[in-house]
């Protein structure tokens, strides 16, 4: 679902299938460590509760995204060999971010990534141009975790 809601919400949802294990992909993908390496627009990472992710984990991001500079902290909700669910409220545009990991007849994973959240200090004309932009960028960003793991 990619459709804005009466009250503004963007919902983009985007999957690929990665040919290898759920677990392996999990692992990797699961890891904020790992974050600048497989999104683009992710620069910095900082643990601000100690390692490993568990639920209550606080993890801060720096990151650019249509031409802003955009600094925020996740707060992990739901983390499970086959979820992980992170928000926050900072920023020009509180959101939820959520990924799951799903075992295909093959063996292989389909990961599904999904940002849902209500920009503010953007104009209500401007949603379905970020929308786009995430949609976009969730994409690249899915295609290249999915080159880095079928090394």
């Amino acid at each position: 679902m990619t459709e804005p809601t009466k009250d503004g919400l963007i919902d983009v949802v985007v999957e690929a299938v990665i040919r290898r294990p759920s677990e392996v992909v999990a692992a990797y993908a699961s890891d904020p460590s790992n974050a600048p390496d497989w999104y683009a627009n992710i620069s910095e990472v900082v643990w601000k509760t100690a390692p490993p992710l568990q639920v209550g984990s606080e993890v801060a991001f720096v990151a650019r995204f249509l031409g802003r500079t955009l600094r925020y902290t996740y707060n992990v909700v739901e983390y499970t060999p086959t979820s992980l669910v992170m928000r926050t409220e900072e920023g020009p545009f509180p959101m939820e971010t959520t990924y799951r990991y799903e075992t295909t007849p093959e063996g292989h994973t389909r990961m599904t990534l999904r940002n849902r959240g209500t920009p503010s200090g953007f104009s209500r004309l401007m949603r379905p141009f970020i929308r786009t932009a995430i949609r976009r960028a969730n994409l690249k960003d899915l295609k290249a975790l999915k080159a880095r793991l079928e090394e």
